[in-house]
C-alpha cells in the first residue's frame, strides 16, 4: 500500500460478482458486552482464494457490522463500520476506488430494518479521515434518501460533531440509546478521528492506529503525538475490547508487513489489535521519526515517517 493514502488507484479486476458474507451474531447489551470469544467469527477476504465478493460483511452483534473492500477491487482492501441506533445509523468511510460500497451498506440497513420490523432510518456518513481510499464512495451517497454526508474538513467535523474546541474535546454522538465518543486525531491527517462504542467496548481509529504502516508526514508529528497522548488518557478511563482500524498491512509474522500494494494478503494479521497497543504507539512516537522513510519496525505496526504534505 502506498504512503499517500489520498491517491486513488486502477481498480485490480473488471467485473466481479456482488455477494455479502453476513454472519449472524447475537446482539450484545451494555450487559453482556464482555468478553466476545471471538471478534471476527469469519475469516476476511484477502485476495488468496481466487474469487471474492466486491466486499465481506461481518457482524458484531445485530446492529454493528464491519465490511471489507475486496483487495481484488483495490490494493488498500479497506474496512467500513456501520453502526445502528433507535434513532440513526452512522457509516464510517465510503471505501477506496473501484469499491461498490452502497448496495452492500443499502443491503445491510434494509436487512436491519426488516428484522426490527421498521421502514426507514435516517444514515449519517463520516470518515475516519480525508484521504481518497476512506472517500472514493462518497458520490453514491450524496443523492440517497435521509442520508447526512459529513464534510471533509477538520472544521465541518468538529462542527457537525459538536467538538469545541477541536482537536482537544471529546465529543458525545447518540445513534438513540447508543451513545457513542468521538475523538479528534489529527495527525495521519488533519481531520482524522476515532470513534469509541462503550457497548462494544471498541475504538475504531481509522489509519491513527491499525496492523500497518502508521504513515506520519514529518511536518504534523507534533499534532500525532498530542492526539496519541489524549487518547492514552481517554484509555485510561474507558476499557476498550479491542481497536479496530482501516486495513491490514502486516502478517502474523511479528515486524513483518507486506509489499507495497500487493494483491493478496496470506496469513494476515488480526484486524483488531488490543488496547496496550495505544500505549506502545505513545512510547514508540517519543523517538525523534523526523527523517522520512525511516520506519520504526515494532511487532503488530510500523510508525512510517513521510515527507510533509499540506494537509
Amino acid at each position: 500500500m502506498t504512503a499517500d493514502r489520498g491517491s486513488f488507484k486502477k481498480p485490480a479486476s473488471a467485473a466481479l460478482l456482488f455477494a455479502l458474507c453476513l454472519t449472524a451474531v447475537p446482539s450484545v447489551t451494555a450487559k453482556t458486552a464482555t468478553p466476545l470469544p471471538r471478534l471476527f467469527p469469519e475469516r476476511w477476504i484477502d485476495g488468496t482464494n481466487g474469487a471474492e465478493p466486491v466486499a465481506q460483511v461481518q457482524a458484531l452483534d445485530a446492529d454493528t457490522f464491519v465490511i471489507r473492500q475486496s483487495i481484488a477491487t483495490n490494493f488498500e482492501a479497506p474496512f467500513l463500520y456501520l453502526l445502528f441506533g433507535r434513532d440513526k445509523a452512522l457509516l464510517i468511510d465510503t471505501g477506496a476506488e473501484g469499491g461498490v460500497i452502497r448496495p452492500v451498506v443499502d443491503r445491510v440497513i434494509a436487512d436491519w430494518l426488516k428484522a426490527h420490523d421498521r421502514k426507514s432510518i435516517p444514515l449519517v456518513v463520516a470518515h475516519s479521515h480525508a484521504h481518497g481510499d476512506h472517500i472514493a464512495g462518497d458520490a453514491a451517497f450524496a443523492d440517497r434518501p435521509d442520508t447526512t454526508l459529513v464534510g471533509l474538513k477538520p472544521a465541518e467535523v468538529a462542527q457537525f460533531f459538536g467538538i469545541k474546541p477541536w482537536p482537544g474535546a471529546i465529543a458525545k454522538f447518540d445513534l438513540g440509546q447508543r451513545p457513542l465518543s468521538i475523538l479528534a486525531t489529527p495527525g495521519h491527517q488533519a481531520a482524522a478521528m476515532m470513534v469509541y462504542d462503550p457497548r462494544l467496548r471498541i475504538l475504531i481509529s481509522g489509519d491513527t492506529l491499525y496492523p500497518g504502516r502508521l504513515y506520519v508526514p514529518v511536518n504534523f508529528l507534533a499534532d500525532n503525538r498530542a492526539s496519541i497522548d489524549r487518547l492514552a488518557a481517554f484509555a485510561r478511563t474507558h476499557p476498550i475490547r479491542a481497536v479496530l482500524g482501516a486495513h491490514i498491512e502486516m502478517t502474523r509474522t511479528p515486524g513483518r508487513d507486506y509489499a507495497h500494494e500487493v494483491l493478496a494478503h496470506p496469513d494476515e494479521h488480526p484486524l483488531e489489535l488490543p488496547a496496550a497497543a495505544i500505549a506502545e504507539l505513545r512510547q514508540g512516537l517519543k523517538a525523534r521519526l523526523d527523517t522520512p522513510d525511516q520506519p520504526q519496525v515494532h511487532d503488530r505496526f510500523i510508525i512510517y515517517p513521510v515527507p510533509p504534505r499540506a494537509e
